[in-house]
């Protein structure tokens, strides 16, 4: 007996975990950027029916220093932050079948970025399910940089 109520346990925070996960909905991957820019980074998370509280995220730019951003283990590393604080994502009036609830960063593309690959990574800390457990996940988009 439990062993099914752990197992049980186990299915429900893993799936609390993957409903709380957000995605990188701006700039797409491969996206084209110059160094200095300003882009818009859209951090989407989607619909739950779990409790959640929002912590904070960390967007950084990790250059890739001429290699392939696909050889490294770019979800290690956060780079060159570009903005640390608060997330509270929203669902846009009139938006609500088209988009999950958002919120946009505009950040700089870092000026000493060499023309090749960079990562774009997002890290994300929330608070998930009735025991408002930690959670930690990040997501991450190439960029291609060229001067």
């Amino acid at each position: 007996m439990n062993a099914l109520l752990y197992f049980a346990t186990f299915m429900y925070l893993a799936v609390a975990a993957l409903g709380q996960r957000i995605a990188i909905g701006a700039p797409a991957d491969l996206t084209t950027v110059h160094p200095g820019q300003n882009i818009t980074v859209e951090v989407d998370r989607p619909m739950t029916l779990s409790s959640s509280q929002e912590v904070a995220i960390v967007i950084g730019f990790w250059n890739c220093n001429g290699h392939p951003c696909s050889d490294m283990d770019v979800t290690e590393v956060m780079g060159n932050v570009v903005y640390s604080g608060p997330y509270n994502p929203k669902l846009q009036e009139g938006q609500e079948a088209e988009k999950p609830p958002y919120q946009n960063f505009t950040v700089t593309v870092p000026s000493t970025f060499e023309d090749g690959q960079a990562s774009l990574n997002v890290a994300h800390f929330s608070l998930i399910g009735a025991g408002l457990e930690p959670f930690l996940e990040v997501a991450n988009v190439t960029l291609n940089v060229q001067s």
